[in-house]
Parts: C-alpha cells; sequence; structure tokens
C-alpha cells in the first residue's frame, strides 16, 4: 500500500516525548497552542494514528495531505 506523507494537527501542546505513542511520525509543536503530528503513513496506519487521537480525547483540528516527503 503506497504511503503518502500526512500532517494532523492537534489542538493541544504534546511533547516530544509522545513520538514514541505516534511512532514514525514528527510531534512539533506550533506557537498557536497546537501540535502536528507528520510523516509518511499508508491508510491503514492513518486510521490507526486517528482512532489513537480519539482514544486519547485529542481535539483534531485537521488532517491534510502533504506532497512534501512522498514515498
Amino acid at each position: 500500500m503506497k504511503r503518502q506523507h500526512y500532517e494532523i494537527r492537534i489542538k493541544a501542546h504534546l511533547s516530544a516525548d509522545w513520538s514514541d505513542w505516534f511512532t514514525g511520525l514528527t510531534v512539533r509543536q506550533e506557537p498557536d497552542g497546537e501540535t502536528i503530528l507528520s510523516g509518511p503513513l499508508d491508510q491503514a496506519a492513518l486510521h490507526g494514528v486517528l482512532a489513537k487521537v480519539r482514544d486519547l480525547g485529542l481535539v483534531l483540528v485537521s488532517v491534510n495531505q502533504s506532497t512534501q516527503g512522498e514515498q
């Protein structure tokens, strides 16, 4: 299955320690208080990440597919 690069925006600051929880994704804090999780994911992995966001009670702001870093 083809992996695409995604940026998932969360309404909260997550520390870099969360990168272990969101395996393979970069955790980047934004000045506006949000966090961007980014990296290559296939559809199954994307749904898994979104399920983790839901299960943790985090507020999902957006999910964007990026042309950067496509694999």
